[in-house]
């Protein structure tokens, strides 16, 4: 059981919350000028995190209901490995993780792009991959229709074979640079991954070193059957979605039970769901942010949140204060849809009432109270085995972010819960995760 959590900063432009955009200190032109990333990276680093990470999608969410749109700061997003490149730059310590779809990309170019964010950054490199729960992309990449569900994930699990692969085209010590006797490599050590597969037919080598880290740090968040085994299988980090502390206690043991049927060291996964936590000095003065959050959300866009979050479904014709309706089968997000439908079910909640819960943590948990409140929460996840750590949200930025590091973060530091300095330089260091051997390795 480990002892102390690990943190990682999800970083959506303005805030996690729908409306944090209109909070007088967000920085509401995070989407294009990159000094505000810059200042979250350093914060989340001063205060010792683990990682941060930069979602990302190939197509406007909620581009079909441009009047709902307009309100939101939603529209525009950097390029993660781009801009986790820059922050490389800028930063010495903290993990840098990036979202990349198998579905709309090739083997050989994210092999590459994750490889070379490892080297630039000296082993902090991490891969979020997904397999695109927006049918949206599909219409950027000359298609008519999003791949199903079930096919996303076969070439997602033969994509990351072929990835791995890849990272290990070069042995350790391939690269003898022996200028004397003029040998720059080993060519015992380079291995030619020839690969014919169903979707891919990649022959390889791979045109960069093997990585610091052997191979960057894969984090997963599928949470359907399908998605659990894959992650349970080949992921080092979880990000999941979860509500309460029943679900997340029963999410926990599963996920490490398969990863032990797998063959695998369950420590050597880990479980870290989003929270978005709202800080203040007392439990009325946290409750009356969040309420002022809230009451910023128009209805139109509360419902348009609603209905991207539940695969671009139609809500339009129905009572606000009714009740969910059936809905039919989607192709897009599976794990976050039948979470949604299932809080509407177990609460009787009407729609408004849906999408009021929805446009802050968009179906993760919320903790709102005092440091010490959050705290409690995080460390009963932690030492009831429901989390490994967390990737915090926080509602809007730079200032959510604020008062969770210079008041939550002391707070876990004073409980032995959180480190108060880097003890490695890697991410895997950081996560105590071992580095993979390479598959040819003698």
């Amino acid at each position: 059981m480990r002892s102390q959590l690990h943190l990682g900063l999800f970083i959506q432009e303005t805030g996690h919350h729908i409306a944090g955009w209109r909070e007088p200190q967000a920085a509401v032109n995070a989407g294009r000028d990159f000094r505000h990333q810059v200042e979250l990276a350093r914060l989340a680093e001063a205060a010792c995190f683990d990682l941060l990470f930069i979602q990302d999608s190939y197509a406007m969410r909620g581009a079909n209901d441009i009047d709902a749109l307009q309100h939101t700061a939603r529209s525009t997003h950097w390029d993660p490995i781009t801009a986790l490149s820059a922050l490389a730059m800028v930063t010495e310590r903290i993990g840098l993780v990036g979202t990349a779809t198998t579905t709309y990309n090739e083997p050989y170019t994210l092999a590459r792009h994750f490889a070379s964010l490892d080297h630039i950054s000296q082993g902090r490199a991490g891969w979020n991959l997904v397999t695109s729960n927006n049918e949206a992309e599909a219409l950027n990449f000359s298609r008519d229709q999003h791949a199903l569900h079930g096919e996303r994930y076969a070439r997602a699990e033969e994509f990351l074979s072929v990835v791995k692969g890849l990272w290990d085209t070069w042995e350790d010590d391939a690269f003898v640079e022996d200028q004397a006797a003029g040998q720059f490599f080993d060519p015992a050590k380079l291995h030619v991954l020839n690969h014919r597969g169903e979707y891919f037919s990649v022959k390889g080598p791979l045109t960069l070193a093997r990585p610091p880290q052997g191979h960057p740090v894969l984090v997963q968040a599928g949470s359907s059957d399908t998605g659990k085994r894959l992650g349970a299988t080949t992921a080092d980090v979880i990000f999941s979605a979860q509500q309460n502390l029943e679900a997340a206690l029963g999410f926990y043991a599963s996920m490490k039970a398969l990863a032990a049927e797998a063959g695998r060291d369950p420590d050597q996964l880990l479980i870290m769901p989003g929270l978005l936590p709202v800080v203040a000095a007392t439990q009325a003065e946290a409750e009356d942010k969040f309420a002022a959050l809230q009451e910023q959300v128009l209805p139109k866009v509360g419902l348009a949140t609603l209905a991207t979050t539940l695969g671009e479904v139609d809500l339009s014709g129905y009572d606000l204060d009714g009740p969910l309706p059936d809905l039919p089968e989607a192709n897009g997000p599976k794990s976050r849809r039948q979470l949604l439908i299932d809080m509407a079910r177990r609460d009787n909640l009407t729609i408004r009432q849906l999408y009021q819960r929805v446009v802050g943590a968009r179906g993760h948990l919320t903790v709102i109270g005092t440091p010490s409140h959050v705290a409690d929460v995080m460390q009963q996840w932690l030492e009831e085995r429901a989390a490994d750590g967390f990737n915090i949200m926080p509602a809007h930025l730079p200032v959510g972010l604020r008062d969770f590091t210079e008041q939550v973060v002391p707070e876990l530091q004073r409980r032995g819960l959180f480190r108060t300095a880097y003890q490695g330089n890697t991410l895997r260091e950081h996560l105590e995760l071992q580095r993979p051997a390479h598959r040819h390795a003698r």
